[in-house]
């Protein structure tokens, strides 16, 4: 029998009004995936990934289709999944441990009450000694830990992380993924992640899905099945790189402006 979804999109799609007309962005998405699975989305630029995001989030209105969280219609709704761009945008006139629980505060959560549930998980996490630091202390990995750490708390079953190591210098991004791992691994979390990085994707996920762009849409759903926990010595297994060979064939299929990062 097979587990009920947690996010589903059924038939999404969306179209811009241009000066030059209606622009095509998504065409209609189909995705379901159950609780505790980490799904990344990857394509080349302008295939709709943060379209879809924005519309699962509840920020943009599809043009068609829903969005349904645990058997309900989501569509349009904020705040039922956490979301995490790229960009940290921690708010640098509050403390570490005071942007960490700014979703609790926003949810209601009374301030002694929330700042005693987060100390103790920037100790856990990375974060000892920069609780009470302001962003510009903090280098560029630690104020992407303050961030997920705040996207987490944020207490929703799914998370949305748009590029979140795209800015950062190699041997970083190696260090945030596996401390995401650890994090998606103890707090059992629905995780959707798009990345421009090939390897990252599979190295991360359970599924990997190809879009494609003109209009977006999602070509092809790759299982990665390999067991976990994965050594980094897994991306050059067989394997491993049958998928990225099949990621790269569909990405190169009319779309050559696509870069593979890991390559």
């Amino acid at each position: 029998m097979f587990a009920p979804a947690k996010l589903r999109l059924d038939d999404v799609s969306m179209t811009f009004k241009t000066p030059g007309g209606v622009f095509p962005a998504l065409a209609p998405v189909t995705l379901a995936i159950t609780q505790g699975r980490f799904v990344s989305l990857i394509g080349p630029s302008g295939c709709g990934k943060s379209t879809l995001f924005n519309v699962i989030a509840g920020l943009l209105e599809p043009s068609g289709g829903r969005v349904v969280i645990d058997g309900v219609d989501a569509t349009g709704m904020i705040g039922r999944v956490g979301y995490m761009l790229q960009k940290d945008l921690l708010l640098p006139w509050r403390t570490v441990l005071d942007n960490v629980i700014l979703g609790m505060e926003i949810q209601g959560v009374p301030l002694p009450a929330a700042r005693d549930r987060a100390l103790p998980l920037l100790r856990r996490y990375g974060l000892a000694g920069f609780e009470h630091l302001y962003p510009s202390a903090l280098s560029g990995g630690m104020r992407q830990r303050a961030a997920l750490l705040r996207t987490l708390m944020f207490d929703t079953d799914v998370i949305l992380l748009d590029e979140p190591f795209g800015a950062l210098d190699a041997q970083t991004k190696l260090q945030m993924q596996e401390w995401l791992l650890q994090l998606w691994s103890d707090f059992s979390k629905t995780v959707v992640f798009v990345t421009h990085d090939i390897e990252e994707a599979i190295y991360l996920s359970d599924e990997v899905n190809v879009m494609a762009t003109r209009p977006g849409r999602i070509v092809e759903t790759i299982p990665v099945t390999i067991a976990r926990p994965r050594p980094r010595s897994v991306t050059l297994s067989p394997e491993f790189i049958a998928i990225k060979e099949r990621c790269l064939e569909l990405l190169t299929a009319g779309h050559h402006s696509f870069i593979d990062e890991a390559a």
